[in-house]
């Protein structure tokens, strides 16, 4: 199945992910915590399609909040952490 287009300035599903689980937020906390409906969460991490840019904005800046930063492809991070290999040909 293919996913949808995802803006290169938007955090991307797996990000988001990746750092609620490495803030150990259940997706209803984060959810709550991000005035979202948990439905959204979930179908965002999915990699649905329907969630508004603003929504996933506010869900990257409550990440941001509590620390977390998002990098994009060839970025250094200022502590620990995890990255996705881009795609190999």
């Amino acid at each position: 199945m293919m996913r949808p287009p995802i803006k290169e300035d938007m955090v991307k599903p797996e990000q988001l992910r990746m750092a609620r689980h490495a803030l150990r937020l259940s997706l209803k906390e984060f959810a709550d915590m991000s005035c979202v409906s948990h439905m959204t969460v979930h179908r965002f991490e999915a990699g649905k399609s329907g969630v508004a840019h603003a929504t996933v904005e506010a869900m990257r800046t409550t990440l941001e909040a509590k620390g977390v930063q998002f990098l994009k492809h060839g970025s250094m991070s200022d502590g620990i952490g995890v990255a996705i290999k881009p795609d190999q040909p």
